[in-house]
Parts: structure tokens; sequence; C-alpha cells
């Protein structure tokens, strides 16, 4: 099985640490293995001529392999008319080399994997991606609805990687009651627009990492409920950035970890996102992030006007630690790098801020904002947990150690939402100076 480093045949080499997760990640038999029978799509009717529909071909594939096999898409251009829903598999993988462009119309999950166990779907080459056109629905609706590109529901000891995933419809990629997953080297881009998530997961040990995200939506989202999220090595190029939410009624969320995580010219580089509701969000880290031309950096908002209250005092926020941030916010005054709004009906506690260097790029001072929020590090308050209106924080010099390096992929604009959007190249890294964890297909 796959822990969380390299796989050599069927054996995991254990890491020295597995940060938030709770236990190995990844199919538990090697891919070798599954190659030994192996379901060829255009033996069932696909065509590489981007007219053919895929769909059925590769339903009637995945019925022949689906018990210790590899369903095989082979370099080429395929076109999808009809959604998949593939189940009940076990040992089983998807090998997508050529890349697939939607033409069907309809709303749900163009590939929806579900109900299945030991699961790999990858790119061999690197160079396999679905193309969902969101742009045509949104030009010609002028509305973001149509299907999510790729769904896991209920899938164990997985992994998906070395794939890019283009302007879909509506979201892009979510894990959905999952366990003991493994998502990397990753390529999304989609529309400027809200509704285009890159990455949605709730679920339980699953770690994402080298994974870059373009979108107007969130970047990688932990939603709940959730526990042992490892999430690192994300690269949030003009994307909405890394959130928490929105979060309601009966919250569950644990045991999380971002780490090395750089946003470019995003909304903001870490929300947590809600208003009323119950539960809890405790024991979470963001570690080391960079942020270049952000509209927010840190941006814990629980009177978030974006959804519609829910019933509930709020959703109570426990051991959260930022540490070691760094960059500039596009204007420091208007949106200042620190923002924890907590519940007044549920004080945030045990908030740490720590190496917290971020500077404006416009103007010459800082105002932070906290309200019901208890810890240490900038506005947080010490003592109690009892509520209080908002303070400002007015900050007039830059912090020291706050430059930090760019990235060679940065998008110097969007796409806009009305023209086709390229298939990215796979950036050789996800965060400045570190190397992918995996090798990068076809590399």
């Amino acid at each position: 099985m796959r822990a969380s480093t390299l796989f050599i045949g069927a054996i995991a080499l254990l890491p020295t640490a597995l940060g938030q997760l709770s236990g190995s990640v990844g199919p538990l038999t090697s891919t070798s293995s599954k190659a030994s029978k192996t379901c060829d799509v255009t033996d069932y009717g696909a065509k590489a001529d981007k007219t053919t529909d895929i769909g059925p071909p590769l339903t009637s594939a995945w019925a022949d392999c689906q018990k210790g096999g590899t369903v095989v898409i082979p370099e080429g251009d395929y076109a999808m008319k009809t959604w998949v829903t593939l189940k009940n598999g076990a040992a089983v993988a998807i090998q997508l080399d050529g890349i697939i462009y939607r033409t069907g119309t309809e709303g749900g999950n163009m590939i929806m994997i579900r109900d299945t166990s030991d699961f790999e779907m990858f790119s061999s080459t690197g160079k396999g991606a679905v193309q969902g056109y969101g742009y045509e629905v949104h030009k010609s609706d002028g509305q973001c609805t149509g299907a999510r590109i790729l769904r896991l529901y209920k899938v164990t000891s997985f992994s998906v990687h070395d794939l890019a995933l283009v302007d879909a419809p509506m979201y892009h990629f979510s894990m959905d009651t999952c366990t003991d997953g493994e998502v990397y080297n990753m390529a999304i881009r989609g529309g400027n627009w809200g509704c285009l998530d890159g990455i949605d997961v709730w679920s339980n040990n699953i770690w994402i990492h080298d994974v870059m995200v373009t979108n107007k939506d969130e970047c990688v989202t932990v939603k709940s409920p959730s526990k042992n999220i490892l999430i690192e090595n994300i690269y949030c190029n003009r994307s909405g950035g890394c959130a928490m939410g929105s979060l309601g009624a009966d919250t569950a969320i644990s045991q999380v970890q971002y780490k090395n995580v750089y946003t470019w010219t995003s909304n903001q580089m870490m929300m947590i996102k809600s208003w009323g509701g119950s539960g809890y969000v405790e024991d979470v880290s963001f570690e080391n992030f960079i942020g270049h031309g952000n509209s927010y950096a840190l941006d814990i908002d629980q009177y978030w006007s974006s959804m519609k209250e829910v019933s509930g005092s709020g959703v109570q926020l426990t051991n959260i630690t930022m540490k070691n941030w760094k960059g500039a916010v596009a204007n420091g005054a208007s949106r200042g790098p620190v923002k924890v709004v907590c519940a007044d009906g549920a004080p945030c506690s045990d908030v740490t801020i720590e190496d917290f260097s971020v500077w404006t790029e416009s103007g010459s001072k800082m105002v932070n904002q906290c309200r019901s929020a208890y810890g240490s590090g900038e506005c947080l308050k010490d003592g109690t947990t009892a509520s209080y209106a908002a303070v400002s924080q007015t900050v007039t010099a830059a912090p020291t150690g706050y430059t930090a390096a760019s990235m060679a992929d940065d998008l110097k604009s969007d796409f806009g939402t009305t023209v086709s959007i390229p298939i990215p190249t796979m950036p050789s890294s996800f965060f400045p100076s570190v190397t992918p964890i995996s090798k990068l297909a076809g590399s």
C-alpha cells in the first residue's frame, strides 16, 4: 500500500512524519499488478475522433476490468456526451493518457467513482486531461450551471494523480465521504467565477499535495465533516484561495494541516467562513504561507455575508495556528492581512499567530481586525472567552522578513468566462524552491 511517500511495487516506504494523517494513504496494490489485465476503451467502441461518445465504452471497459484490472484511455482526443458512474470496483485503475472533451449538456458529474476500494486514476505521461468547456455554458446562459468534472464518493485507499482538469461548468473535483486517499501532481484551471471550486474534500485521512489551481472560487477547500487532512505544496495561481467552509450546522472538522501554500493574486491566502451554525473546528494549523497581490491574507469571518445565516450560536474554533506567513496583500488599509472575526455566541480560543510577516503592496499602513477571538499574536486578546466587539490594530511599519519569492508560472491575467481555457502544462514546482514529493509523470 502507499503511505505518504514513494510507491515501489506494492511496498510503501513509511515517512518520518505523517503530519495530520492518521495512517497510510493510497492504493493497496501496485499499478503494475493491475496492468496484468487491461481494458482499452478503443476495444469497446471509443474513437479518438473528438466526436464519438466515450461514455458507453468507458462504462463497458470498467465492467470488465473493475476487479483487478486497468481501464486504459490511450492518447488522443475523445468526446464525452453521456456521463459515467463507475462503482463497486476493487484493485482497479483508470489510466487516462488521452484528453476527454465535454460534449454533453447534463448536470451532475461527468465522471463519478463510487463504492470502490484500492483505486487509482492517473496519466502515465502527465498529459491526460478532461476539458469541461465550461465557457460554452457560461457564455450562453450567463450562469454558473452544469456538471462537475470528477467526483469520488465512498472510495477508500485510492490515488488520483498527474492529471489536468480544465474549465468545469461547475466544480472541478470533489472527494465526498472518502478514506485513505492521496491526490497529487495535478493542474486545475477554471474560469473567473465563483462556483468553480478546484478541490473540495469532506473525508477522512486524505493527503493532497503538489497541486496548482486557477479559478475564482476555492483553491483547495476542507468541508465538514473532515478529519486527518494534510494539504501541502499548493499553488493557488489566480484563484479564490484556500478555505474551510462554508460551515453550518453540526460542523465537525479536526486534525487538519495546510503547509507550503503559495497564493498569487487571489481572494485570500486562507479563509474560514461561516455565519451562525454549530459544531467545531479544532486542532488546525496553517504553516509556511506565501502570498502576493491577494485581497486578504488570513480571513476568519464568522459573519460571512455571502452565505445565508444558519441557525445556531456559531461554530466553535479552537486550537488554530498560523505560523510563518510572508508576502503582501493588495491594500492593507482597506483589507488588513489579519481578520479574525469570531462568533459572539462561540468565541474562538487558543488561536496563535506566529512569525506573521505580511505587508501591503499599496499605501503605508495596515488595519487588522479581531472580534471575540482569544489567543496570541496581532490583535488577538488574552483572557476569557467572553464575546467582545471588533477591535482594530493599525500597523505603519513593514514587518521584518516579509519579502518572499514568486513563481515562474504566475499568471498575468485570468481566463474570464467566455473563451476557451487552454489545458495547462504541469509546473515543475508548486511552492518556491520545493521539489514535488512524487516525481511528475513524463518528466
